[in-house]
């Protein structure tokens, strides 16, 4: 996924024409790669009418015959202007004010630039977005999935998300929101997180977590940033079903759980770079086998 100042940079050469084969590659990867190509065709059709020297003098020295003539004609001129200022407008009122979409497919990551330097890193499945043109007055993200935030200090930065919204001014924190599972980990300042109309406020080291409209609040947090970061996930009295969902994110695998009890809780970790043992550190507490077809794992008992 590319910097918003690495996108704004590609833009830029592909409108002057600029742009060498990797380069036009990558544009054309970008995900409003399509509706800049309609811009682009739409503006096309509107140009500006060209200068013609004499036909302007002939305009302004009227005469008695052609006054009306030429007035019908002066007024089509100034319509036509009038369209293309219109129309140039909206060009750019829709060019700045889209939102900026970024997004991680299932076992990747990325790490993002926000235009005020905060930074965002992404784990898998995840989507980001926020309005650029808007930012000096609302610092706000939209989060699906699970981002890790180095906030600049400045006015409040909030991240919204479909269970809750995470508000702070200057600090570092993990924000995590799946389909039953929302947790908030404080790193660094003071974090507010408002759910289901309380608020709760974080320091350094705690975390709120709602699982299945449970909420705990932990203070056993000792470490700097989240486990995914460096290459893990890691669990305390979670349900195997939500173990099971990082899993198939973090190795874009299937699992098949129908014949065990996914509602028994897991306590422990595995790591992001080797399956066999990702599986072997989960199943093996749980004395729970596995066999592995293509890319579905099939969990059975012992």
């Amino acid at each position: 996924m590319r910097t918003l100042m690495e996108k704004e940079d590609l833009i830029k050469k592909w409108l002057d024409n600029d742009l060498n084969p990797q380069e036009l590659k990558a544009f054309e990867a970008l995900e409003d790669y399509e509706s800049l190509l309609k811009i682009a065709r739409f503006s096309k059709e509107y140009t500006a009418p060209q200068f013609n020297k004499k036909k302007v003098l002939d305009t302004v020295l009227i005469s008695p015959k052609s006054k009306k003539h030429t007035i019908t004609s002066l007024k089509k001129q100034l319509l036509k202007v009038a369209a293309l200022i219109a129309i140039c407008f909206s060009t750019y009122y829709y060019t700045t004010t889209l939102d900026s979409n970024f997004s991680t497919t299932l076992a990747q990551r990325t790490s993002i630039a926000l235009p005020d330097n905060s930074t965002a890193d992404l784990n898998a499945g995840t989507n980001l977005s926020f309005n650029t043109s808007k930012w000096t007055e609302n610092r706000a993200v939209v989060l699906d999935g699970e981002a890790f935030f180095k906030v600049a200090k400045g006015s409040t930065f909030s991240v919204l998300t479909a269970d809750g919204t995470v508000t702070v001014l200057g600090t570092q924190f993990n924000v995590k929101q799946r389909n039953n599972y929302f947790e908030v980990t404080c790193f660094e300042g003071l974090v507010e997180v408002s759910y289901h109309k309380t608020k709760t406020i974080l320091k350094p080291g705690e975390s709120f977590i709602s699982i299945y409209k449970r909420t705990v609040k932990n203070t056993e947090i000792i470490s700097s940033t989240p486990d995914w970061l460096n290459q893990f996930s890691a669990f305390k009295s979670i349900p195997l079903r939500e173990v099971l969902d990082e899993l198939e994110r973090q190795y874009n695998v299937l699992v098949d759980a129908s014949n065990i009890d996914t509602a028994k809780e897991f306590t422990g970790r595995f790591p992001h770079n080797n399956i066999d043992t990702a599986l072997q550190s989960i199943l093996e507490p749980l004395h729970l086998k596995y066999k592995i077809k293509e890319r579905n794992i099939i969990l059975e008992r012992e």
